[in-house]
């Protein structure tokens, strides 16, 4: 069944009408208001693009859930005006899953940082990826543990500095589009926060996708990473991402690495078709049980009818 609503609910409708709202109000949980996120990082900015993708693909907010972890990204829960959880570090996507099998009626989006969804949580990404379980995985890659100190993370670029390599990273980063293409991943694509634009429209088509999709944000922490490199302000940061972006959709993603200070590159890598984990289950039950299977789609319990 389509998450969508069948009926186009005008955005002015979703929001009590008032001088100086903003347009976003009827997706966000204005009372939490003011956020806890630096001034300049790219966080909120990819909160606004997610926000426009759902309005613009006029989803029914009431069949949209979103799963962050823990770190700077993980508050993100709490301040969409959804059905949201906030999980324990590394275990995002795993209740992710859990979600959108006990009901499969649900657009169930992961919302989380490099450090939750790449470090402690990498193992629960590639199985997710590798079985195509039908979520959208957004992950703000800042290069750094943002909110427990600035420590090295599994995206910080080779020389970088951070609070446990002071003498620089030595450590090769993950590149995390090709990390997801080779795992199975349906649709992977990479933007930064400037993108504004074509970061809406990356995210409206991750969330059309039926399968495991994947969109890379990069985000560089403007406190503890621009300061540590010395790389100054976030508009300075700003005008890196228009310098030094390149747009390359026919590139493959084992080329995309991310090197300090270096191009970065750009685009929608991946998007391809195939079966989900529910679509190989079902097509699987179907054969061994016959007309004594009951699809998960027309029961939230998976039933098995006429089985002794």
């Amino acid at each position: 069944m389509s998450s969508k609503s069948t009926t186009k609910t005008p955005q002015a409708e979703r929001v009590t009408t008032t001088e100086d709202i903003h347009p976003m109000t009827g997706f966000l949980r204005m009372d939490r208001m003011p956020h806890i996120w630096c001034p300049t990082c790219g966080i909120g900015t990819t909160v606004k693009c997610f926000a426009a993708a759902l309005d613009k693909e006029n989803y029914d907010l009431d069949k949209v859930a979103v799963v962050s972890g823990i770190g700077c990204t993980g508050r993100v829960a709490g301040y969409m005006k959804l059905d949201s959880f906030h999980t324990t570090h590394g275990r995002a996507i795993p209740f992710a899953t859990g979600l959108h099998l006990a009901n499969p009626e649900l657009k169930v989006v992961v919302f989380s940082g490099d450090g939750d969804l790449i470090a402690i949580g990498g193992n629960h990404f590639i199985h997710a990826a590798r079985r195509n379980i039908d979520i959208t995985v957004i992950c703000i890659n800042n290069f750094i543990y943002g909110m427990t100190g600035g420590q090295c993370a599994p995206t910080t670029p080779l020389t970088a500095n951070t609070s446990t390599t002071p003498y620089g990273n030595y450590e090769h980063p993950f590149n995390l589009p090709h990390l997801a293409t080779s795992c199975g991943a349906v649709y992977v694509a990479r933007w930064s926060a400037l993108h504004i634009r074509r970061l809406t429209k990356s995210l409206q088509e991750a969330l059309r996708k039926k399968g495991f999709s994947f969109v890379e944000v990069i985000t560089p922490c403007s406190t503890l990473y621009a300061r540590r490199n010395k790389l100054g302000t976030g508009l300075d940061l700003m005008n890196y991402y228009h310098d030094m972006c390149e747009i390359d959709h026919d590139v493959h993603p084992e080329d995309v690495d991310i090197n300090f200070q270096e191009n970065i590159t750009l685009g929608k890598f991946v998007d391809i078709e195939k079966p989900t984990f529910l679509d190989c289950l079902e097509d699987g039950y179907k054969e061994k049980l016959g007309d004594k299977y009951l699809s998960v789609r027309s029961s939230h319990t998976r039933e098995l009818v006429g089985h002794d």
